[in-house]
């Protein structure tokens, strides 16, 4: 029996790319007040950025924003010019938030073990809304996009190889039951987007 043919994909408008940019970095600027609340942390270049602010002292914010500069000419050659840009808008947003949110949620009480699941589905919702709209948050995984496409190496691998370095850094400079309870929000987040991050399942661009 023939099928009639799907519509063709809507595509977002630069008003709907900017509510989804704006939107998702306020979100994962939210779940780096959970982690940071708690003294936890994250996988990839926004956990590295949170667990050198707790060695150094500077702003996760900052350090996020200076550790993704070298990463964008890389982005440009590997995603192109659109890309590039919307990245770069969403790391000047979630740095710029992740600073002003210090001065408007404080916590006189946090669970943990909340923080940690929290800011896995917080921050899963907010990258999930920053892909859909054609932007990510840089770092490792455009350098494991550009290592696969350049020696075949798993992009996938680079993250993990990458991951084992921030939590391997923190054994070192956090309690141990902060790095599994932080492990538990890697966890949590990465479920996420390996569940809902489908092409198949979301036809917008």
């Amino acid at each position: 029996m023939m099928t009639p043919d799907a519509p063709p994909a809507a595509r977002h408008s630069p008003l709907d790319d900017a509510q989804g940019l704006v939107s998702g970095t306020m979100l994962t600027a939210l779940s780096v007040v959970f982690l940071h609340g708690s003294g936890l942390f994250t996988g990839q270049i926004a956990g590295l950025s949170l667990v050198l602010s707790y060695i150094t002292g500077w702003t996760f914010g900052a350090i996020f924003f200076c550790l993704n500069l070298p990463f964008y000419w890389l982005a440009f050659r590997r995603m192109g010019l659109k890309f590039t840009l919307k990245t770069f808008i969403a790391i000047a947003l979630m740095s710029g938030f992740s600073l002003l949110a210090p001065h408007l949620i404080d916590f006189a009480s946090l669970n943990i073990a909340a923080a940690a699941v929290l800011s896995g589905v917080i921050s899963g919702a907010g990258l999930l809304m920053l892909f859909r709209h054609g932007a990510s948050l840089g770092g490792v995984g455009i350098v494991a996009l550009y290592l696969q496409d350049k020696t075949g190496f798993k992009a996938g691998k680079t993250q993990v190889i990458f991951d084992c370095g921030v939590f391997l850094l923190a054994v070192f400079v956090l309690p141990f039951d902060k790095v599994l309870w932080s492990l538990l929000g890697a966890m949590v987040l990465n479920a996420i987007i390996l569940i809902n991050h489908r092409r198949d399942r979301y036809v917008a661009s």
